[in-house]
């Protein structure tokens, strides 16, 4: 892909008004969520849910684009349309998650590094061939006692770089996501210290691999209170912490910044986007890449069933215009009751 169409998707990914479905579950982490509505994680219930969140009507008006997981990539709607050509029908770009976990850092208790760089150039391609035009690479800092340390930032500030590079060699425009995780009582002015160092270290790795950034989608952490720190920040608060920490590290020429909801509530991580987008306009556009907070309500209202389908799908909609109402500091309590 040219290097003017990357910039094209990439902007499209952030386009005002929408932001990013995660529907990139790895099997543990479904099985995780179906558990919770007692059904069982096969092939066919993975399939059918999925199939149930592309197809809602209108997403499209407030879903930019939806990253896939490896196996959901290659399935098909029941009469046979493969996802990826289902979304780019409805005007959504199809995404892939493409790195294979964070696993633990030899010699560095406790922090872990994403693993996945071995074969991925042959893997890119064979992703585009299928349809995707975006990838996803997650690396997870943790903040404890004497952690993270500057060995651990750099290791994975390292990998995102290698794999943002193999990206747009293969025409994909990679989503670089540095998750500095909510676990833990750290306070949000340690979140804000750390965030900033992750992505500090995250921009300079960047520029050294020559990854073009207006190419790129920028996936991080809101800057919030650990969630057994037991002074929680007010919404405003980390708002302002966010932007101001987005500001001190991310370049202008990133088009846009997607958060991850990071086990936020879909109401909580709602009126953080909301607030953040009410403090005016910002070099980059600040939008939602979101999992559990996007999907939580559809899959609660689906339960399984064929029958609630379509209780589901307006629960999944109703969530993402909310989110697409927070996109420009519009969304209010209100809302909720629609």
């Amino acid at each position: 892909m040219a290097s003017n169409e990357l910039k094209s998707v990439a902007q499209a990914m952030v386009a005002p008004g929408k932001g990013i479905l995660a529907a990139d579950e790895s099997f543990p982490t479904i099985k995780k969520r179906f558990d919770s509505i007692k059904i069982e994680s096969t092939e066919e219930n993975r399939r059918a849910y999925r199939e149930l969140l592309f197809t809602t009507a209108e997403a499209e008006t407030h879903i930019s684009g939806v990253i896939t997981f490896d196996e959901t990539l290659r399935h098909a709607t029941k009469d046979g349309t493969p996802f990826p050509r289902l979304l780019s029908d409805a005007g959504i770009i199809p995404g892939i998650k493409v790195d294979n976990g964070a696993k633990p850092l030899a010699g560095f208790p406790d922090e872990r590094v994403t693993e996945g760089l071995d074969g991925l150039r042959d893997r890119l391609a064979e992703y585009y061939k299928l349809g995707a035009r975006f990838t996803k690479w997650r690396a997870v800092i943790k903040i404890g006692h004497g952690i993270p340390t500057g060995f651990c930032l750099d290791a994975n500030a390292h990998a995102l770089a290698r794999y943002a590079a193999l990206s747009q060699e293969a025409g994909l425009v990679p989503i670089v996501e540095p998750e500095v995780l909510m676990d833990g009582e750290h306070t949000i002015e340690r979140c804000e210290r750390f965030t900033e160092a992750t992505l500090s270290h995250v921009f300079f790795q960047l520029l050294a691999h020559r990854v073009a950034l207006d190419e790129m989608v920028l996936k991080p952490n809101m800057v919030i209170a650990g969630k057994d720190c037991p002074e929680q920040a007010g919404v405003s608060e980390v708002a302002e912490a966010t932007v101001r920490c987005l500001l001190r590290t991310v370049p202008a020429a990133v088009p846009g910044i997607v958060f991850l909801s990071g086990g936020q509530s879909a109401k909580l991580a709602t009126q953080h986007l909301n607030a953040m987008n009410g403090l005016g306009d910002q070099p980059w556009q600040l939008s939602f890449s979101y999992g559990r907070a996007l999907q939580e309500e559809a899959l609660t209202a689906w339960k399984g069933s064929n029958a609630n389908t379509g209780a589901a799908q307006d629960a999944f909609l109703h969530r993402a215009r909310c989110l697409g109402a927070a996109r420009y500091g519009k969304y209010s309590e209100a809302m909720e009751a629609a």
